[in-house]
């Protein structure tokens, strides 16, 4: 098993092709190439972190290291969701529902993948359990962002018709059910999408990979369509537990809508 080792200069060379996004800003006059020059540089400098940080846990294969690490995960992801907000709840709301969220879904999916269905040895083992945790999150981090945010966005636009149907005598889950079903729509479409476009519009990143450093086509096609059932139910599990415990906070036990626990 062999694959192709890039060096510095390839990498330099490939990143030249930013410059054609940049181009494309400027003759258009976006006013993006700022902010795409700083995401190019924060990625490279996020993933040549990483890199170390992953080489070092690898080497060390302790179950403290791979759990420290996955916490870190988890607490970044959910101030990601934070920040792709339009409207927030207020109190650190959001943060916290996104990140107990992740914390239950994607723990719970990782560690039946783990003992399940690649059953690595030990079965903490960082080389697998932290790649599989990052696309497990990445995923699931972009539905609840999506699904919190069509959730508070569709509470304060449907404010009339949700108070009507209140007063009318519906519970506070009937009164909201359009919103929430709008919110876990938008939160699960992304990884739909995803599923329907693999292997005919896209090669998936993990298939592809698999496929440059050897791995026979039929094992790494196996491989990716488990990894994608997977970040299918933790999306789904994560992006439920999010809307609906956002569902709670907007009303109360008297069944009222509370807009004032949204940030002004």
């Amino acid at each position: 098993m062999s694959y192709v080792v890039l060096s510095y200069w390839d990498i330099a060379l490939a990143a030249v092709l930013v410059l054609v996004n940049g181009a494309i800003s400027l003759a258009f006059r976006l006013g993006i190439e700022r902010r795409l020059a700083l995401a190019a540089l924060r990625m490279c400098v996020q993933l040549g972190v990483v890199g170390f940080v992953l080489k070092f846990v690898f080497a060390q294969g302790s179950w403290a290291w791979t759990l420290g690490v996955g916490l870190a995960m988890v607490l970044l992801a959910g101030r990601e969701i934070m920040a792709r907000q339009d409207t927030r709840m207020a109190g650190g709301w959001t943060y916290g529902l996104g990140t107990a969220s992740l914390m239950i879904a994607a723990t719970t999916v990782l560690l039946f993948a783990l003992a399940a269905l690649v059953q690595p040895d030990p079965w903490y083992a960082p080389r697998y359990a932290l790649p599989l945790f990052g696309m497990i999150l990445g995923n699931s981090m972009t539905g609840i962002a999506l699904g919190l945010d069509t959730l508070t966005t569709s509470a304060r636009r449907e404010r009339a018709a949700i108070e009507a149907r209140i007063s009318l005598g519906h519970s506070r889950r009937e009164a909201m059910r359009a919103p929430l079903a709008a919110a876990l729509r938008t939160g699960l479409m992304p990884i739909i999408n995803a599923m329907a476009a693999s292997g005919i519009v896209s090669l998936p990143g993990m298939m592809t990979g698999q496929i440059l450093a050897g791995v026979d086509p039929l094992e790494a096609v196996k491989y990716q369509l488990m990894i994608m059932f997977v970040i299918a139910g933790s999306t789904a599990g994560s992006v439920l537990l999010a809307v609906v415990g956002g569902l709670w906070r907007l009303t109360d036990e008297r069944h009222r809508l509370r807009l004032d626990r949204l940030a002004r």
